[in-house]
Order: structure tokens, then sequence, then C-alpha cells
């Protein structure tokens, strides 16, 4: 999932162009975070959903940690950085991570993961607001009124959300809006601060993780039996989705730049519907993908630009 950087807080050091073809991440990545939602779903068959989230981050800052390591970063200094990555931490990673995992108690994962992409809209909604330089086109416009006509579409509108888990499926939209909230926050207090993403994104993460391991412990008790599989499923979870996944995302951005990289999210509920559905056996309605289809064409028009505004 495109949620658990700070991109654009600093720019990139030059480095060396990996062996492996940006392609090839690219396809990994979108994967990745494709089968984040089933993990997500499997997951909580044997924890509850703040234990998810909470393993899930633990695992992610330990690749994290262990990348900071190799490259001899070191985390940012200054109490007001760490109350701006605190936030940061909560609005991209405690937050967002624990309603989807509390949403696929009642949703099945590829409604999670159309929801989640539904995160350019909400964020180009909140942009026109926000940031006074981003000003709206007819075509963006436009496009956010396509993309939630697919969000309709997918909800089954015109019949009433029958049979559909109104709670779950404001968990999973309520958490698709976190993402631009704190990439908006993110801008507005990080931009420039002279760390390195690697860095911002560790002490991150660092963060939502002690955040977790506070609130945890109060709404849930210390599980009675070991249940592998859903443990399994959370250090993939954790080490790839959330770890190995902002390595490459950022290698990918320095590279190919934001605007190609951020591609990736068009893929995601592809993805997660096809895993959904092959291999936990969720059912699909024609809604569904026709649905999903509208809102990724909408989400892709709130990203267009004119020439003389491209950054």
């Amino acid at each position: 999932m495109t949620t658990v950087t700070t991109a654009g807080t600093a720019a990139p050091a030059p480095v060396r162009r990996p062996a492996l073809d940006w392609r090839l991440r690219f396809g990994a990545l979108s994967l990745i975070w494709g089968f984040s939602f089933l993990l997500i779903k499997v997951g909580t068959d044997g924890y509850a959903p703040f234990q998810v989230t909470l393993g899930r981050l633990v695992f992610g800052t330990a690749v994290l940690a262990l990348a900071m390591a190799v490259k001899r970063a070191r985390l940012p200094r200054g109490l007001r950085t760490w109350g701006h990555l605190a936030v940061a931490a909560f609005l991209l990673n405690a937050l967002p991570f624990s309603l989807f995992a509390y949403s696929e108690l009642t949703i099945p994962s590829t409604l999670a993961g159309i929801c989640n992409a539904t995160s350019p809209l909400w964020g180009m909604a909140l942009s026109l607001v926000a940031l006074s330089e981003d000003r709206p086109s007819r075509v963006r416009v436009a496009g956010l009124g396509i993309g939630f006509l697919g969000v309709l579409t997918v909800l089954g509108a015109w019949q009433g959300f029958h049979g559909l888990d109104g709670r779950g499926t404001a968990m999973a939209l309520l958490a698709s809006l976190s993402y631009p909230v704190g990439w908006i926050y993110v801008r507005r207090t990080l931009a420039g601060s002279g760390y390195s993403h690697l860095s911002l994104t560790g002490a991150q993460l660092l963060l939502a993780t002690v955040q977790l391991a506070v609130v945890t412990p109060l709404f849930t008790s210390f599980p009675g039996r070991v249940a592998v599989v859903p443990l399994l499923a959370v250090a993939a979870l954790g080490a790839l989705g959330t770890g190995l996944a902002v390595l490459i995302q950022y290698g990918l951005v320095a590279e190919v730049g934001p605007t190609t990289a951020q591609m990736v999210t068009y893929f995601i509920p592809i993805i997660a519907t096809g895993a959904g559905v092959a291999i936990l056996g969720e059912s699909l309605s024609w809604s569904t993908p026709v649905g999903a289809v509208i809102v990724l064409a909408g989400a892709a028009l709130t990203q267009v630009r004119g020439k003389g505004r491209a950054r």
C-alpha cells in the first residue's frame, strides 16, 4: 500500500542504478501490496486486529532498522521533528493499518483493496482545500466525480447497499482517507527537513510501533495459543508489505520519479481482487470489478496536471 512513506520530505541522494530493472521492482511492489489485504484477512483469523497491526509494525520496523544499520543512517534529532513524525506515524501507519485490520473482520479482502484505491480521490479533494498551490482543472474535477461514482458502483448504491457491512466498509474508506491527510501533514511540516527518506521513515515506523504497543494491551488479551499460519501472514505483511515495500518504493522514486512510482496504486486493487477470489474463495459480483475500473479511471484523471504545473 502506498501508505507508509514520507516520500518528498527530503531530496533523495544520488544512488547507483540497481542491477534489477525498475519494471521488475515495480511489479514486485504491486504484488506485495496487492497481497497485503489477503495477508491481513489471514492474520485476523488467528489474532485480534490490533495484534495484527502491532506485529506488522514490529516486523516492518525491524527491516527498516536493518537497512539503516547497513547504510549507517541515523535517526532524526529534535523534539519538534519527532513530534511531527509521531503525528505522521499515527495518520500514515497506526490508524489506517488498524482500520483495515478491523474492516476485514466483516468485509472481504477484495473490497478492502478497492477501498484503498480511493486514496488518490480523497487526496485530490483535500488538496483543493489544504494546498493552495493545487488548482483544480476540469479534468481533475471530472476525475473526482467519476471516481466516487465508481465507489457507489462497487458498493451497489442502486440496491440500497444491500448485503454490505456498512461499518467495515466505512472503516476501510476512513483508512484510505487517513493516508492523504497524513501526506498533506508531512508535506506541510517535514518537507525540506534535511533528513533522508530512510531516516524519517524508520523513525516514523518506530513511533507507530510504540503507539500500537501502548494501545494493544488495553484492548486485547494475550492469545491463548500461537496460530502458526496467521502468524506467518503477519510476519510477511510486516517484513514484505511494510518494510521491504518501503525500500523498493524509495528506490523507484529515486530512479523513475514519484509520478511513475505512484502508479503502483492502480495495480493494487486488481491483484487484491484476484488473490481474494482465487485463494480465499471470496465471491465477486459484476459491480465490484466494474466499479473498480471506474474508480481507477477517476483516480488517474485526478493526477493529470497541465504541463506548466507538473512537478
